[in-house]
């Protein structure tokens, strides 16, 4: 008997429940399997002349491999009727793309379509957190469970260093991937609204700590550094030029200028330049404390 016929009859006695499931299983099970020769022809008719009965021909006679396909990813607790839909886009994928010139047979090309599909499916829907999308992150997704139960180590403990870096070398990724795929699919999705506590009258998202900045501090912090940088420019327009150029160049740039490059730009030694920022610093000091207290306290200027 055709694996896939067998794989198919036994996806129909343990997989679907609901009608509609059942008689969709039953319909693909009753469509005619297709010689390389049919593939190749309706293929043909459907790139060439837009056929649409070939097409519709060609997509029923491999229903049964999407519903085969489907059931092996059913442990994953999604709807069945849900991977065979997916399974579905992968098949009408591969209809669009096959080139009935090559080689190959269509039953094995539609194969990876359906399978990609249902697995793109899989990863967006398992858990509310993006499990993944690279290559890898997928290999790692749908393999790791059946590595680490091929090398004795149980599902849901701690990876062993020894086990982690053979299942990394195995499957091409790093060992830190390794380590985070296997935490998350040990942990659970858990609602933020669920009850804690014997009494549950507090819920779980009563326990989170919120790490951002409250918004009046945010507020107050925003006024406070305006209002400096107004204290601060008021006191700096009391310099001279020469003071005011060497403060901004040594203490208000981003990548401040030293001493030796101020000396040559300003034509004097760099003992001068250190002179001058001395005294336009005290100045600076001074005017802030007779205005608005010790510049220090406020951190407008070092103390």
């Amino acid at each position: 008997m055709d694996p896939v016929t067998t794989r198919s009859r036994t996806a129909q006695t343990s997989g679907a429940r609901d009608p509609g499931e059942q008689r969709f299983v039953k319909h693909a099970m009753a469509q005619p399997l297709l010689s390389r020769e049919d593939e190749a022809s309706l293929a043909r008719r459907w790139k060439d002349d837009r056929d649409e009965a070939a097409l519709h021909r060609l997509t029923e006679a491999h229903m049964r491999l999407v519903i085969s396909v489907a059931a092996r990813y059913r442990r994953y607790g999604l709807p069945f009727s849900d991977l065979i839909q997916e399974g579905n886009i992968g098949l009408m994928k591969a209809a669009e793309r096959f080139e009935p010139e090559r080689d190959v047979r269509f039953s094995t090309y539609v194969t990876w379509w359906i399978r990609s599909c249902i697995q793109d499916y899989v990863l967006r829907n398992w858990s509310i957190v993006r499990t993944g999308t690279t290559s890898s992150q997928k290999s790692l997704f749908f393999n790791l469970r059946r590595l680490r139960a091929r090398i004795g180590d149980l599902d849901g403990a701690a990876l062993t260093p020894e086990n982690r870096q053979q299942i990394a070398t195995g499957l091409g990724v790093r060992e830190r991937d390794v380590d985070a795929m296997a935490a998350r699919l040990s942990a659970a999705d858990r609602s933020l609204n669920a009850p804690v506590g014997e009494d549950e009258q507090m819920q779980w998202q009563d326990l989170l700590v919120d790490e951002t900045v409250a918004p009046e501090d945010e507020v107050m912090d925003r006024t406070d550094s305006e209002r400096r940088k107004a204290w601060l420019g008021q006191a700096i327009g009391t310099l001279n030029d020469r003071e005011q150029l060497i403060i901004r160049e040594r203490r208000l740039c981003e990548d401040s200028s030293t001493l030796e490059q101020l000396g040559k730009r300003l034509g004097i030694s760099k003992e001068r330049v250190r002179q001058i920022e001395g005294v336009a610093l005290e100045k600076l000091r001074n005017v802030l404390i007779e205005r608005f207290g010790d510049p220090a306290d406020s951190g407008l200027l070092p103390g």
